[in-house]
This record gives C-alpha cells, structure tokens and sequence, in this order.
C-alpha cells in the first residue's frame, strides 16, 4: 500500500492479532526459537481464518529481536501463507517504566528500523506493563487493578520526550506511531491521550483507539462516544474489539463480557464514520479475548468490510 493508494473496504488492511497465541510455548520454549515449520503451522491458522494480513505482536514474537537470516525466514512463512504486515504493535513495553523505560525505548528503536524494512506502515506503542500475578489468575485480567502510571510533571515530560524521539526516528522512515489507550496510564482517558499527542506535536503521532480497553472496566468511564469525538481527529493504527457492558444504576455494579465487534456496547459504523471524517486511513487490527478469539476476529474483520467505504465513495 502507497501512501497515495484508495483505501476502500476492498483493499483496507485489516490485521489479526496475535494475543491468542502465547509467546512461551508449553514446553518452555520462546517463539522466538521456533523453527520455520512451527510458525508456519501457527500463521495456517490465520490465512485459514481468512485473514490476509497480520500484526505479529511482540507479545508473541519479537521480530525486532530476530537475527536477519531468522527475521528473513520469518517473512518468507508470511509470504508463504498469502499473508502481510501492514503495521507492528508493542504489548506491555511501558516507556516510562522506572527500570526498563530506556531499554523499552531503544527496543522501540530496533522495532521502527525492522517495521519499515519489512514493508508495514505503522507500530504501536503504549505505556501499560505486564501483568501481574493476580491479573494472570483472573478469568478477565482487567477485572483486577493492573499497574498505574505515575501522576507527576517528570513522568509526563518524560513520556513526551520518549515519544518525540520515536516519532522523529518514525518520521525519517516514513512511519507512523499509534499510541494505544489503556487504563490508568497516561493515556488511559481521550483528554490524556489527546493532551499527549499534542504535546508531542509531530504530524505522524496518533493514537490507537482502543476504546474496548476502556469500556470494559467494572468502573466509571467516560461514555465511547463522547470519547471518540475527542480522538478521532487523532486516531491512528487502531486495535477494535468490542463488550458488552451492564450498569446498575441503583448499586454501582459494573459487568462487562467480550462480545464481537457487531454486537457490543460500542457502535463502530458511528465510530469509523467519524474518524473517517478527520481523514482517518491507517490499518485496522482486530482483536477477541476468550473462545475461539480467532474466529470471533474474523467475524469481526468481515463486519469492517460491510461498513467501511464503497469502493465508489474512496476514503
């Protein structure tokens, strides 16, 4: 896809995501040593599923980590299954992390140069932390608090410098950065992530409305769609999944449960629609927690391609 390609939902890139597949294999192994036959069997599982493009997603395989002979190998298997990679995201590599901030940045550093040889278009970047021990006990890790990002001006600022460096380095390989918004980091609300972006202040610095990762707190939130006006001007490489939500107005209680894309709390017709109309034209990526997530993303590909633009009204 060139920058000056019509983007209908003919030829919209929609990615799989890979969060149903683990990157430390049942014998104690890490993807990342995986031998090209392995990997082959797990990709026959998305171009089974329909899918023509994918993210890797470095919580299942580091390609920025990769030697080149390995990193070849790799992409020759995605080439094999018919299959390409509009854009890469990073998982749970928090930028302003105390400890392992700087080696998240240099690591986002490695995965910009190896996005823009391989051809993808966009990375995604976030500043949310792996999960702890009670989240990987939980049915619904985001049912139990995860770690929040410090509230201060140095942590601020520091996020801001973090991402200008990468946006810059971005810039100079013809790359976009979609910043994901998650819970209790410094983008867990659309005016932080809003207030972000523009404090960094580079044209190619977006954001990834991952507005499922906020509806789906048993919480307060600021209603989706009074979000999505704020972000869309914004918006970027975008992860979409959807939930159902219940409120109980006399108690309190919150409960939410994954639900595909059609049929959750969030309208994505109305959500698409109005990032659309802010010139939105960047990848989709289409994620499901529990069951067959898999299958439940390629329903929820097939639903993108019903409301994205006719080939006669061009994007």
């Amino acid at each position: 896809m060139t920058s000056d390609t019509k983007l209908d939902r003919t030829n919209w890139p929609i990615a799989a995501a890979m969060i149903q597949y683990p990157g430390t294999l049942p014998d104690g192994r890490s993807t990342q040593d995986q031998s090209a036959e392995e990997w082959s069997a797990t990709l026959a599982d998305v171009s089974d599923a329909g899918f023509t493009e994918l993210d890797p997603t470095d919580g299942w395989l580091r390609i920025a980590d990769l030697e080149p002979s390995r990193l070849n190998e790799f992409l020759g298997v995605v080439a094999d299954h018919g299959l390409t990679i509009p854009a890469v995201s990073t998982a749970r590599k928090n930028l302003v992390d105390p400890a392992h901030g700087e080696a998240h940045l240099a690591y986002g550093h490695r995965l910009l140069d190896t996005a823009a040889g391989i051809g993808a278009k966009a990375v995604s970047f976030g500043f949310f932390g792996p999960l702890n021990e009670a989240q990987k006990k939980a049915l619904w890790f985001w049912t139990v608090q995860g770690e929040r990002n410090p509230d201060d001006a140095g942590t601020w600022n520091l996020a801001v410098e973090r991402v200008r460096d990468l946006g810059r380095h971005a810039a100079d390989l013809g790359l976009e950065i979609s910043l994901e918004m998650y819970e209790d980091t410094l983008i867990g609300t659309a005016d932080g992530a809003v207030r972000l972006v523009t404090d960094v202040d580079l044209p190619n610095v977006k954001i990834n409305a991952d507005l499922g990762n906020l509806i789906r707190l048993h919480r307060p939130v600021e209603h989706w769609q009074t979000m999505m006006e704020k972000v869309a001007p914004f918006a970027g490489y975008w992860h979409v999944k959807n939930y159902t939500r219940i409120e109980d107005e006399t108690t309190g209680a919150v409960m939410t449960a994954p639900a595909p894309l059609e049929f959750g709390l969030i309208n994505y017709r109305t959500a698409l629609r109005m990032a659309l109309a802010h010139g939105f034209r960047s990848a989709l990526l289409v994620e499901h927690y529990g069951g067959d997530g898999l299958s439940v993303s390629a329903t929820n590909r097939d639903y993108l391609r019903r409301i994205l633009p006719r080939p006669e009204t061009h994007a």
